[in-house]
């Protein structure tokens, strides 16, 4: 259950942001300060009022279990860039199309991480992840548009870039034995990243409505900074590739919200992309459980 919260909380991320951003109702620097500002103030809010009215401190744990500086720096600097990336990136991409180029993304660095650690990768799972890497494939070329908007490919790079960083974040995140510290570290952290961000301001003016600001308090607060704390419990019982390879769960709920709440279409090659990454996800997961079943 704890996987599946997450996973829609990381949809729910890119509806709320792609309806924020793709709305105009603000911009992708205020979006992202006041997702991880708002983030942090909720986790630091929850940690203190559990650590006040209960001795059991269950999935929170102790300070002395929490992950050193250097990981918790490391930590905070990949979702820093994991959610400037993800922000500025859906100014030009739709909800579905971000979601799978950003969760592929997750997928292959976690598998690279795994092949360089020389871990054991059965031929089924290379069959599933090929799958799943040639739908995404497929959905970049079909998508993106490369004659004319250097927006939707900047876009894209911004994504992938984001998806390198969510992927390291999550590796770091599979040794924590105290999910809630060690994000509420991570988040109170990025903050004080987000201050060079703020520059961007002398350039390009803010953008900030009240629609937008509820909207990127329901990402920094809800999806983000609950569902991130979740996501670090579930983690312990997921390996790396298992870790990658369901999350590409999320680019088919997102779609589907796009749907749903920002009228997108779902296009015939976005539907063959999300068939081929389910096909994937398919292999390698029924093939995993036939094993240990022997």
């Amino acid at each position: 259950m704890t996987t599946i919260f997450a996973l829609f909380a990381f949809a729910g991320n890119s509806v709320l942001c792609r309806l924020a951003l793709g709305n105009q109702t603000i911009d992708a620097t205020s979006f992202t300060v006041i997702r991880l500002v708002s983030g942090a103030f909720a986790l630091s809010l929850m940690f203190l009022v559990r650590r006040q009215f209960t001795k059991n401190k269950g999935v929170f744990g102790s300070p002395s279990l929490s992950q050193s500086w250097g990981e918790k720096w490391r930590s905070a600097s990949m979702l820093f860039v994991y959610a400037a990336g993800f922000s500025y990136a859906y100014m030009a991409l739709d909800t579905g199309v971000g979601a799978l180029v950003l969760f592929g993304t997750v997928q292959l660095t976690m598998i690279a991480v795994s092949i360089y650690n020389k871990e054991h990768l059965p031929w089924h799972k290379f069959l599933g992840m090929l799958m799943a890497f040639c739908g995404l494939c497929f959905l970049v070329y079909t998508q993106l548009d490369w004659s004319s908007a250097q927006i939707s490919i900047s876009g894209f790079t911004l994504m992938v870039a984001a998806g390198i960083a969510w992927g390291a974040y999550t590796l770091i995140g599979r040794g924590s034995v105290t999910p809630l510290i060690d994000t509420s570290t991570s988040f109170l952290l990025s903050t004080l990243l987000c201050l060079p961000l703020l520059f961007v301001y002398w350039f390009t003016p803010a953008l900030l409505t009240e629609q937008g600001l509820w909207l990127a308090l329901a990402s920094g607060v809800v999806t983000s900074a609950f569902g991130y704390a979740i996501w670090y419990i579930a983690l312990s019982g997921l390996s790396r590739v298992q870790a990658g390879v369901v999350q590409l769960l999320v680019p088919v709920i997102a779609a589907l919200g796009g749907v749903l709440w920002m009228g997108e279409s779902i296009s015939k090659e976005l539907v063959i992309a999300q068939v081929l990454v389910l096909s994937g996800i398919i292999i390698v997961m029924i093939n995993r459980r036939v094993k240990e079943r022997r």
